[in-house]
């Protein structure tokens, strides 16, 4: 190992939480020697304790905070195609358990030992979000390795989002291998029929981590109306309508995804129980309580109010108005869910903020029921971020 350079932790930093598994290395808890700062983003190096005892097998980034990610707790392994197509081998056999048909979150970044690194499956093709420098730069390699594991045709690369600029990578959106879908992809999940973009949709075209807390939804809608607001392509509305709700409109700020919605109602043969309404979400809640409307079930999904800490009292506080303006929608007796997938707000602050939303639009209920991502969004124990998600079901008086 000594061909590759040396990235040490400085003398008060924790070596053992490393050991435990702790998969980052923050850039002032490392001292970077003139090779490593030198190196390109996303190399390889060895990293070392205060008293140069070698921890991990690490990729260095000299420009973001995240300044060294573990790859592997051998500091002598090799990242070759073995090793990716080891990790990958690992991710799948947990997926197949789970899962009879090849539809979900194949590899959530740390949690399955591929740091930065997020691959959704949607049956023949797969989409990858490169978000470290490390997975950028092997990309190729990544998707041979997929193919050769998993079987798939097309490989799509989609290199979009905030954590790719923390990252100083660039955005990017190709084909790999194979070729892209000519039309939106059929996805089934809880008897309803999603349809996912994958070279024009939102992060990878379908947002598997819902999954479980859909099928909560399910349970709630009986047969009456329901809400879906900040839908995407009619997540929690369609798959209510599988449950048996009467009705389901679904409010979003993008009109594509509003017509895969449609698209997907359709498809399960529930195109005349849809209503899609496109308007900014907090202007469309007003204007609903101003009619008078009210639902079995509202459910609000909001995109991440708070990804970082500069950017958590902000978030909170969007949270708590969804909350005030949600909660007067519900009728007597019906029930709300409200979403996070915001990293910085954990479930203590969230569940606070809802709460006295909920209070604030003149309701009082109880919390019935807390989800979380799905088990294809595994959480590593380590990192509280793998953990991101959070859904609260709340029973309204």
């Amino acid at each position: 190992m000594s061909d590759l350079p040396v990235i040490r932790l400085r003398p008060k930093s924790k070596p053992q939480a490393i050991r435990h598994g702790f998969p980052w290395v923050y850039a002032d808890e490392a001292v970077l020697d003139r090779r490593t700062r030198g190196v390109s983003p996303g190399a390889l190096a060895v990293l070392e304790d205060a008293e140069r005892r070698p921890l991990a097998l690490v990729t260095v980034n000299p420009n973001s905070k995240i300044v060294a990610r573990v790859m592997d707790a051998d500091p002598e392994a090799r990242i070759d195609a073995a090793w990716l197509e080891a990790r990958l081998s690992r991710a799948l056999a947990l997926r197949e358990r789970l899962h009879d048909a090849p539809f979900y979150r194949l590899v959530h970044a740390e949690a399955d030992g591929l740091p930065g690194l997020v691959i959704d499956r949607f049956g023949d093709h797969a989409v990858i979000q490169p978000n470290a420098a490390w997975a950028d730069g092997m990309a190729d390699a990544i998707a041979d390795a997929l193919i050769a594991v998993t079987g798939v045709t097309g490989v799509i690369l989609n290199g979009q989002g905030r954590a790719r600029g923390l990252e100083g990578l660039d955005e990017r959106m190709e084909v790999l291998r194979g070729a892209a879908p000519e039309r939106p992809v059929p996805v089934s999940m809880n008897g309803a029929v999603y349809m996912a973009d994958l070279m024009g949709g939102q992060k990878t075209g379908l947002f598997y981590d819902q999954r479980p807390n859909h099928a909560f939804a399910q349970r709630l809608a009986g047969g009456g109306a329901v809400l879906d607001v900040f839908s995407h392509v009619g997540g929690f509305g369609l798959a209510m309508l599988a449950g048996g709700a009467s009705s389901a409109l679904c409010v979003d700020g993008s009109a594509p995804a509003l017509e895969l919605a449609q698209q997907g109602a359709q498809a399960m043969g529930a195109a005349d129980k849809l209503e899609i309404m496109r308007a900014d979400a907090f202007y469309a809640l007003e204007a609903l309580a101003a009619e008078g409307r009210r639902f079995e079930v509202v459910i609000c999904d909001p995109p991440a109010f708070a990804p970082s800490k500069p950017a958590l009292e902000a978030g909170l506080r969007a949270y708590e108005r969804v909350a005030k303006l949600a909660a007067p929608l519900v009728a007597p007796g019906g029930y709300l869910g409200l979403c996070s997938c915001s990293h910085a707000a954990d479930l203590t602050a969230f569940r606070k903020v809802s709460a006295r939303g909920i209070g604030r639009g003149g309701r009082r209920g109880v919390l019935i029921h807390t989800g979380q991502a799905g088990p294809d969004h595994p959480t590593l124990p380590q990192l509280a971020e793998t953990g991101y998600l959070k859904a609260l079901f709340f029973r309204l008086d």
